[in-house]
């Protein structure tokens, strides 16, 4: 599913005849946390979550801390909810054994740094990942009332913010601003906070850290300046993959946008290579698109990939504090 375009932007007669259901979908939110009974790990428990529905850079966000973590000598397991695959857990990812088809692109990508665990049911899946861990992280679960958590992150993309600022399904917020600030630690914006995010009023009651942060294009990039491309993208938000090819200097001859984890066929991929070679393009696309499809479908295909620059470093180390021991 893609997010309609009306939760971009407060469309009254959309967004308003939706309100009652968004009311109720809030009212459930909270009686399920109210409700709830909460596990508490092992282990410390780090969650990166959002406060919108669809690709805000969460799974960015926990690789590039998984990562600073594991410099620094911790055992980082990642905990993922196993989205877009088809099965349960809670088990632990094997990158020569599952494909995105069975656990999710997302675990895919975080299995590859370290050791990640699928699990549909959060509270057994702290308890099966922290088995050999000093830290979880968990990629998405904030709204999952189900496990304790240390420290909650939320992302917001800078270019997207809130949306409308209206709940699901008049807007794109998992549940009211307010309530989201109330129980996070910190905040990560990434890119130009342009949708003014951070001047949103439910924000001044409750200050919360900010740490800002960048999106860096991978090596790939060097070599597609001046180059036409033909691009697609089944992420939460393929416009700004589109916008980042952009910014690189490519010319962008045509852009092709799927729902987030969206399964390729062959056919798709193969109309996708003529588009490109007769328009004299390279076919691109991301890193996470990339572990949906087979290595016979990625022949032909450039795959960029991504990584976060922190503005602040020593903030964030701070923030890290409490998971690095000692």
């Amino acid at each position: 599913m893609r997010a309609p375009d009306f939760w971009k932007k407060d469309d009254r007669m959309l967004s308003r005849g939706l309100m009652p259901l968004a009311w109720c979908y809030g009212l459930g939110s909270r009686l399920r946390r109210s409700l709830a009974r909460t596990v508490k790990a092992a282990v410390p428990v780090l969650c990166v979550g959002n406060f919108v529905a669809g690709g805000a850079g969460k799974t960015p966000v926990a690789l590039s801390l998984g990562k600073r973590l594991i410099g620094r000598g911790r055992k980082v397991h990642f905990l993922s909810k196993g989205y877009g695959g088809r099965v349960a857990g809670p088990f632990r990812v094997d990158l020569d054994a599952h494909n995105a088809a069975e656990v999710g692109d997302e675990s895919l990508l975080l299995a590859a740094v370290a050791p990640t665990w699928i699990s549909r049911d959060r509270a057994a899946g702290v308890g099966a990942a922290a088995d050999g861990a000093d830290v979880i992280i968990m990629d998405d679960g904030f709204q999952n009332p189900s496990v304790e958590k240390d420290i909650s992150l939320l992302v917001v993309d800078g270019r997207y913010g809130f949306g409308n600022g209206r709940v699901i399904p008049a807007g794109p917020l998992r549940e009211t601003i307010a309530s989201a600030v109330d129980r996070a630690n910190a905040l990560i914006v990434i890119g130009p906070d342009k949708a003014h995010a951070m001047s949103h009023p439910a924000l001044w009651k409750t200050p919360l850290p900010v740490l800002k942060a960048s999106v860096k294009p991978g090596p790939e990039a060097d070599g597609l300046a001046d180059k036409p491309v033909v691009a697609f993208a089944g992420i939460g938000n393929p416009d700004k993959f589109f916008q980042t090819l952009q910014e690189i200097g490519c010319k962008v001859k045509a852009t092709h946008a799927y729902a987030d984890h969206h399964p390729y066929t062959e056919n798709e991929i193969e109309r996708l290579k003529e588009e490109a070679e007769k328009g004299g393009a390279q076919l691109v696309t991301t890193e996470k698109d990339a572990m949906r499809l087979s290595d016979e479908a990625l022949a032909g295909v450039l795959v960029l990939t991504i990584s976060l620059e922190w503005g602040d470093e020593k903030s964030l180390d701070d923030l890290l504090q409490p998971f690095l021991g000692g």
